[in-house]
């Protein structure tokens, strides 16, 4: 294959990507054909032949690991797995380790042990010099009848006789390896019908009993290596810089090599890639299982069969080694149309070529699970594919497929049953979320009016999940309520929100909090109900039986815009589940709203960003003029360290506190307020251009002015202390104060000191970017 590279080749149709691998020479016509029309597949007279008392075939997925380079020559690797996100994840990995330079690989001869048991031995270790003495005979009779494989350089190479301690009847064990070179073959045949042969001629030269002679799957005599050198920045991601990948792989392999309840897991995703490629190429995956797990224990204590490091230039560096003893002629080759077609795209032209290709892939698999497992957890990628099979299940057609797996992830409820009422809808031609400028009571009422004519839908048959986003506040808390301006944006916490219609009554729950809504609870009995109730009013549907479901992953209370998150959350599902469309600036319009009923007099901040999702520069509406927001954007990402004090903040208290400070001294306060205006009219230039370093200043300088306004409390102090500290370019609450949450800009040493000191003190942190 000239080219292991297929650019959206996972977007193409099952035709498409046959034709394409047709064109690229990957596959014959007469082979395009045969997949094309399902002829590779075994018929049941042909599998008759293979095991015994066959009813049928069974079928599994064929797919293709893409991107993969090994010593400079590129391969195709087909790839025989019913699990989720195991080929996406593998093809991914090998596409950083190309850009890198690809895989080094490396093995030894393929050679296979066979053992003959030797017991009833009156003189074991006479018997055991005897029979070294006169290994040549042995290794001799051995080969005599296998010329062919002689020929071919393979055959018996070598005897080698050990002595064990004594069994309870049967004297010393004495156990002799024939040790056999079985070239392309697997060679289990091979090497047992060549332990069979020289049975006799040992038990005469020993005089003892031969009783089992059979070959060993610990095939320790056929290591294989694989090696891959990335650069940090190559694995940088949306959300998480190279540095931190790298760093959280290493210390994901740490973890394996310290403790074999996570080296066991840590195996059986390496073994997830180099299974499906044996399966593939018609090898005996439960053979290289077994020697995998038996050499993973070698030294007494089962560990990994990679190790993960940073060389010198700072480099990731992963390594495998581990045993791989396959076979590339032979009669399940040739018996399997299936395995024989997957030979041919993979183009290898050994057995050792084959093992080092296996090799390559366990080592990006394994790369794949830590490099997702140590940032934005496993189950995303997952959740997706995951989808594609349930879309399957619930029987979705070519024509719908993908919309009804984006809605299925959407939904966050992966299950047949919910993907069945999804292709109901999109049948039905009932689209999620629109957009229209304003909320528009004409469109409400509209789709009010359809839903009444249409028939009942049952609890549960909606699809309305959405999210709210979290924020932070770079520069110009407080001062953004009195007209100036702020930078805020958006975090990777969010809350998401599920609505389902009901037969009657209000119902919101918030399990993550602690707080619920009930139908028979009293209006205006805390503010939570009061949002619901404001949501469903504007909306239309007050007199509507409606469920919320709130998945809240941000804390409360923490100064990082949960309420405005909870309310746009909330107003896109409920919005959702009655088919109604609102623009952003709707949705953001009315979270102000309920901003107001949490907060008194918010800035307007919070909703925006929570609707939006992006970095903006924001300054308030006032009587004359509609509020202003201009996007920032940032020429690298700007990695913050988010604090967590532990201590509730209440906005609402801060921002009145303040408010009765400036009643008393205006003028005093209002030349406070210009000075953070201008803090982040500047941060905001700093930002777009890159100076990180004035960034920091900025944000040092912003936290002095809101230290001055008393909205600092002793925990934030301490936070911005340690931040400092540790390496921080500037450190400064975040939002209302009193407590909750502050920010920290890493400074050249990275975000891990940071954290690992705010961690030590006793507080949570965690890691976001600015984009």
């Amino acid at each position: 294959m000239a080219d292991s590279r297929l650019p959206k080749f996972h977007k193409l149709s099952v035709d498409d990507r046959l034709a394409l691998l047709r064109d690229h020479g990957a596959l014959t016509q007469a082979d395009y054909e045969a997949l094309l029309g399902g002829k590779y597949v075994l018929t049941p007279e042909q599998a008759d032949r293979l095991t015994e008392n066959v009813i049928g075939t069974f079928s599994l997925p064929l797919g293709l690991g893409l991107n993969f380079q090994l010593n400079d020559r590129d391969y195709l690797v087909p790839m025989v797995v019913e699990e989720p996100s195991i080929i996406a994840a593998v093809s991914s990995a090998a596409k950083v380790v190309r850009r890198a330079g690809g895989f080094t690989t490396s093995s030894d001869e393929p050679l296979l042990i066979g053992q003959l048991q030797i017991l009833d031995l009156d003189e074991p270790l006479k018997a055991i010099a005897v029979l070294e003495a006169r290994k040549d005979e042995v290794i001799a009779l051995a080969n005599s009848g296998h010329p062919n494989m002689v020929r071919r350089g393979g055959g018996a190479r070598d005897l080698e006789v050990f002595r064990h301690a004594r069994t309870a009847k049967n004297g010393d064990l004495v156990v002799a390896h024939l040790v056999v070179d079985t070239r392309d073959a697997m060679g289990a045949n091979l090497v047992n019908s060549m332990c069979e042969a020289v049975a006799p001629l040992v038990e005469q030269i020993t005089g003892g009993r031969v009783f089992l002679r059979i070959l060993s799957n610990l095939t320790d005599r056929a290591l294989v290596r694989a090696r891959a050198m990335v650069p940090a920045a190559l694995l940088e991601t949306s959300e998480f810089s190279g540095e931190r990948v790298r760093d959280g792989i290493v210390l994901a392999s740490e973890f394996a090599e310290l403790d074999p309840y996570r080296a066991t897991t840590h195996n059986k995703g390496i073994m997830n890639g180099i299974d499906a490629v044996a399966l593939a190429t018609g090898n005996d995956w439960r053979a290289i299982e077994a020697a995998a797990h038996a050499f993973a224990a070698r030294d007494g204590r089962y560990s990994p069969l990679t190790r993960w490091s940073v060389d010198e230039t700072g480099a990731l560096v992963g390594e495998l080694e581990m045993p791989l003893k396959v076979g590339t002629v032979g009669g399940q080759v040739e018996s399997n149309p299936a395995v024989k077609l997957a030979h041919t795209l993979l183009g290898v032209r050994s057995a050792t070529e084959l093992a080092e290709v296996m090799a390559a892939v366990g080592l990006a698999q394994n790369m794949a699970a830590l490099r997702a497992l140590s940032t934005e957890g496993i189950q995303p990628g997952h959740m997706r594919l995951h989808a594609r099979a349930v879309a399957v299940a619930a029987g979705a057609d070519r024509g719908i497929f993908d919309e009804v797996v984006s809605r299925l992830v959407a939904s966050g409820d992966i299950k047949v049953w919910k993907a069945r009422r999804i292709i109901d809808q999109v049948n039905q031609g009932l689209p999620p979320t629109g957009a229209i400028s304003v909320i528009d009571r004409a469109a409400i009422d509209a789709a009010r009016a359809a839903n009444a004519r249409s028939a009942p839908i049952p609890a549960g048959a909606t699809d309305a999940d959405q999210v709210g986003y979290g924020k932070i506040i770079v520069l110009g808390e407080h001062a953004v309520v009195y007209g100036g301006h702020a930078i805020a944006a958006p975090i990777n916490l969010s809350i998401r929100a599920r609505a389902e219609k009901r037969p009657s009554g209000l119902n919101v729950s918030i399990p993550d909090w602690d707080m619920r809504v009930a139908p028979d609870q009293p209006v205006g009995v805390d503010t939570l109900q009061q949002v619901a109730a404001l949501i469903t009013g504007r909306l239309g549907v007050a007199d509507e039986g409606i469920h919320v479901d709130v998945f809240a992953h941000l804390p409360r209370a923490s100064g990082l815009g949960a309420s405005a998150a909870l309310a746009v959350a909330v107003i896109r599902a409920v919005a959702g589940c009655f088919n109604i469309s609102l623009s952003d600036r709707a949705v953001s319009e009315l979270a102000y709203e309920c901003e107001q009923i949490v907060h008194g007099t918010p800035s307007g901040i919070d909703n925006t960003v929570a609707t939006f999702g992006r970095p903006i520069l924001y300054r308030k509406a006032d009587a004359t003029a509609q509020s202003e927001i201009q996007g920032i954007y940032t020429p690298q990402p700007i990695p913050i360290v988010i604090g967590l004090t532990g201590v509730k903040s209440l906005t609402a208290h801060t921002v009145g506190r303040v408010r009765e400070a400036w009643k008393r001294n205006p003028t005093r306060y209002e030349q406070i307020f210009t000075q953070i205006n201008d803090l982040a009219l500047a941060g905001a230039d700093a930002m777009e251009s890159g100076n990180l370093i004035e960034l920091g200043e900025l944000m040092n300088i912003n936290q002095g002015m809101l230290n001055a306004l008393q909205v600092s409390s002793p925990e934030l102090e301490e936070l911005v202390d340690i931040a400092r500290r540790a390496g921080a370019l500037g450190a400064k609450l975040t939002g209302g104060g009193g407590g909750g949450a502050m920010i920290a800009l890493a400074g050249p040493d990275g975000s891990e000191p940071i954290m690992n000191a705010m961690r030590r003190a006793g507080y949570r942190s965690f890691l976001t970017e600015i984009r």
